[in-house]
């Protein structure tokens, strides 16, 4: 049984989050020039995504620094 893979927007949300952004706003730019995508909207996709095993196994360095990063920021709370 072949497991589903991830779709192109997934693919190109993580390879975003894979990148360095210099600058206050460059980041949201990139994700309304590059993805379509609203701010707010992307960052639901992406926190969907850090709970997805298919994620987890196409780049686990991301997801696995993301997941941290998300973890701290609820313990702060």
């Amino acid at each position: 049984m072949e497991r589903e893979q991830l779709g192109r927007r997934e693919r190109d949300i993580l390879a975003l989050e894979r990148r360095g952004f210099a600058g206050p706003g460059a980041k949201e730019r990139a994700i309304r020039e590059e993805l379509g995508l609203a701010p707010v909207r992307y960052y639901q996709l992406l926190n969907a995504l850090l709970d997805d095993a298919r994620a987890l196994a196409f780049d686990p360095i991301t997801v696995n620094r993301l997941r941290r990063v998300r973890e701290s920021r609820r313990t702060e709370r």
